[in-house]
């Protein structure tokens, strides 16, 4: 009777035992893997010590302020949305102007833009500050003719004197285009996303599958780390598009900035965080799927054909990077 009893309980308490008895060998030197070639993100971005509430605020209303654009039809967040699941970006190949004319390269994500080295495809804006000033009064995208003018329609609003006077508490004329593009910047240092990889290189082993750790292996192993290393997975530099089988594209990148024929067709390699977000993909836009993206990427930068097996573990890997309060 007692052993009738007793087994049940014995092979419950074995069941959990083993359901306890932590990750595998594999499963911890691949951990140790991904913080040494990764690392998590921050929960921070770099500068965001130093921005108040109040800065906060204003730039997050200037973010989506329509004004600041000639027709007042678009706002910072028309090409880069931020909104509930939106990772950042419109989804567009490229994207609309305030006049209808797209422009000629993607949209990248905003979304944990902070962290990258540079701005821009082409890095021609060092930091979030400088980037924030180019697109209100580039003729394609917003079309404001000055800074002037963006200023005249600040100081007309009525609400903005104030709560620039309160971002900048310290500044006798507290609306100029330095402080606005300043206010936007501080609202981006805001926008830093955790996912599940994080979880993972952070010591919880459950947070990715055994699949997905499959498809980080095979990203190891495919050499995608040559340029989407670092706790971006990208973000960090400048790449030829094309290095070993040439990519047909007309822009040729950092060299329109540099003007040094060395730098042509070179773009800021993208970061990988929420890419399975963010498509379509490329500086042109023409990549529609994730599953695409991967092998031209493995095939013009790496030399490499990924069949099909290997392309869909990594996609799904990658999948692992994007933001958990964005994804269903």
């Amino acid at each position: 009777m007692l052993k009738k009893i007793f087994t049940p309980f014995l092979v419950s308490l074995l069941f959990l035992a083993l359901a306890n008895c932590g990750p595998s060998p594999e499963t911890k030197d691949l951990q140790v893997k991904a913080k040494q070639i990764i690392g998590a993100l921050p929960t921070k971005m770099p500068g965001s010590e130093n921005d108040s509430q109040e800065l906060i605020t204003l730039g997050k209303k200037l973010y989506f302020e329509k004004k600041l654009s000639l027709n007042e039809t678009q706002s910072c967040n028309s090409c880069h949305n931020v909104e509930g699941k939106a990772a950042g970006v419109d989804n567009l190949p490229t994207s609309p102007g305030a006049f209808g004319k797209n422009g000629d390269r993607n949209s990248p994500t905003v979304l944990n833009a902070g962290f990258h080295f540079v701005q821009f495809w082409d890095g021609r804006a060092a930091d979030l500050k400088a980037q924030a000033k180019g697109p209100i009064l580039n003729p394609v995208e917003m079309a404001m003719p000055s800074e002037k003018e963006v200023l005249k329609r600040i100081n007309e609003d009525s609400e903005y004197p104030a709560l620039f006077a309160k971002a900048y508490p310290n500044e006798k004329n507290a609306v100029t285009y330095d402080n606005l593009a300043g206010a936007i910047a501080a609202f981006e240092r805001t926008l830093v996303t955790s996912s599940r990889f994080d979880d993972f290189i952070n010591g919880d082993y459950k947070a990715i599958s055994k699949e997905e750790q499959e498809g980080f292996k095979s990203f190891l192993s495919a050499g995608c780390t040559s340029c989407h290393s670092g706790n971006l997975l990208g973000g960090n530099s400048y790449r030829k598009i094309g290095l070993v089988n040439e990519y047909k594209t007309a822009d040729l990148g950092l060299y329109n900035v540099t003007k040094k024929a060395e730098d042509k067709f070179f773009f800021k390699v993208p970061s990988l965080r929420n890419i399975a977000l963010t498509g379509p993909y490329f500086h042109d836009g023409q990549i529609k799927t994730l599953d695409e993206a991967v092998q031209k990427m493995a095939f013009h930068q790496l030399g490499i054909n990924l069949s099909d097996e290997e392309t869909k573990k990594i996609v799904l890997f990658l999948g692992t990077l994007s933001d958990k309060t964005r994804t269903n």
